[in-house]
């Protein structure tokens, strides 16, 4: 019981990708009015890198990087079964319907347009970090019954 405590008490993380460093400093501006840690990445290897390290709760991601593209880190976190629950909001200039379809198709959870409107970002970043809390609580409460289940199951065998 304890531990749920302190586990309510952690802020969520979110990880801002963007490989220009005025758009991530804007970003990470516009975060400091929600109650959450911010680290930030400047590229598509960092990103990964940093995913898997540092679990973050959410990700804003730039489309448009240099070496590894947004669409193909999105893709990458997806398919790892370790990154793949992490919400991505991607955030991009391009406002093509093939290029929102190619984000959708990598696994992007949501998308924003630049210039970003500071309340929508707020508002969608807000929603995804409820989303993903809320995930997290279903997923330990199934580990719970499963376990329950289990020890039930052992107790009809004795």
């Amino acid at each position: 019981m304890v531990e749920e405590n302190k586990n309510q008490d952690i802020q969520p993380k979110v990880l801002v990708v963007d490989d220009n460093a005025q758009n991530l400093e804007l970003l990470l501006a516009y975060l400091e009015e929600i109650d959450c840690e911010t680290i930030s990445a400047m590229g598509g290897k960092e990103a990964i890198e940093k995913t898997r390290t540092e679990k973050p709760d959410l990700l804003l991601l730039d489309v448009m990087m240099p070496h590894i593209s947004g669409f193909e880190v999105c893709k990458r976190l997806k398919s790892d079964p370790n990154t793949a629950e992490v919400p991505i909001i991607m955030v991009t200039a391009l406002s093509e319907l093939g290029d929102i379809e190619r984000a959708i198709d990598c696994g992007t959870d949501d998308f924003l347009s630049k210039p970003v409107n500071k309340l929508e970002l707020l508002t969608r970043v807000k929603t995804m970090l409820r989303l993903k809390n809320l995930s997290d609580k279903l997923e330990k409460t199934l580990e719970y019954l499963s376990q329950v289940e289990l020890q039930m199951g052992k107790g009809d065998q004795a």
